[in-house]
């Protein structure tokens, strides 16, 4: 079964046709890089894009940054505020005329690992965190989802977790691998004193270069790098619109 999943983000939209049986893309992703301002109907337009480049007529699935419910954006931390209450689940179905569903974007990202990646037949609690341009947050216990924890917005130091300790922020302050390493280290220990995981899957653009930073990091849980790397939101939302033909 063929879907097509898009992974919205703060810096860019990418998509793939997904054969969800496997988790496999059946192409390389078309990616055009994310409005300024980040306005419902440009990205909109944006998804239809990227539909029309498939020449695709039917499923997809969309992630978004966001806590996403029945398909309606309630935050907005990387994107335009006017996403706050716009149905996007609505709005990418009229636009591509097609059918949709919309999760939150580290949600997807957990799907797709906890299917066909790192956290494969794991049964504890686990944790998968996708560091990027913000850093988002994925809980799952034996296997089922606790959708749309943002976790990236936990309190660090008065400040979002994100705004210290995402790889967007190692970028722009120009932190190497060990500075970064200090403030993840604060950030990965903090929400084991409060979840006590049993694992954590470390995704995100950045996982690529895992042997970089994660062996600097300190956690009593067992510590891996995700292994769909940043294509597991594609994968992951390609899965959750299975659920528009069962």
């Amino acid at each position: 079964m063929e879907i097509l999943g898009i992974d919205i983000g703060g810096s860019g939209i990418k998509g793939a046709p997904v054969d969800v049986t496997t988790g496999q893309m059946l192409t390389e992703r078309y990616r055009i890089p994310t409005p300024q301002p980040s306005k419902p109907n440009a990205v909109a337009e944006v998804v239809h894009e990227i539909a029309k480049h498939f020449n695709w007529n039917g499923p997809i699935g969309c992630t978004f940054p966001s806590i996403v419910k029945n398909g309606v954006m309630y935050s907005a931390a990387n994107v335009d505020g006017d996403w706050v209450g716009t149905n996007g689940q609505k709005l990418f179905a009229k636009k591509t005329r097609c059918p949709v569903v919309v999760l939150n974007d580290a949600d997807a990202a957990g799907i797709a690992e906890m299917e066909f990646g790192a956290g494969k037949g794991q049964m504890g609690v686990v944790f998968i965190i996708t560091l990027g341009t913000g850093i988002g947050s994925a809980i799952f216990n034996k296997g089922v989802l606790l959708p749309n924890t943002e976790l990236g917005h936990m309190e660090v130091r008065g400040k979002d977790a994100e705004h210290r300790a995402s790889d967007r922020v190692r970028k722009d302050k120009g932190l190497d691998w060990e500075e970064w390493a200090d403030r993840l280290n604060e950030y990965f220990q903090r929400l084991e004193a409060l979840f006590s995981p049993d694992l954590f899957i470390v995704g995100g653009g950045v996982s690529a270069k895992s042997e970089k930073f994660l062996p600097l990091l300190n956690t009593r849980a067992e510590m891996i790098p995700a292994q769909l790397l940043n294509d597991a939101g594609i994968v992951g939302a390609a899965l959750a619109a299975k659920s528009l033909v069962n």
